[in-house]
């Protein structure tokens, strides 16, 4: 009966210590952060164009309703 106790136990050791296996894995390390790389700095966008003035489009004159 001994025995039998003794290889439940066991048993129930060896799958607890597989399921720590599984479920806790070690962390990845951390990955060592890109260096930055300085860029030359952008000359700032030209002014916009003055929008060109348009005539106001003339509706034609209505011909009288009869």
């Amino acid at each position: 009966m001994k025995k039998w106790i003794f290889l439940f136990l066991a048993m129930v050791l060896v799958i607890n210590i597989a399921s720590m296996g599984i479920g806790c894995k070690a962390k990845e390390a951390p990955k060592p952060a890109e260096k930055a790389v300085e860029k030359p700095a952008e000359a700032p966008p030209p002014p916009p164009a003055p929008p060109a003035e348009e005539k106001p489009v003339e509706k034609p004159a209505e011909a009288p309703k009869k």
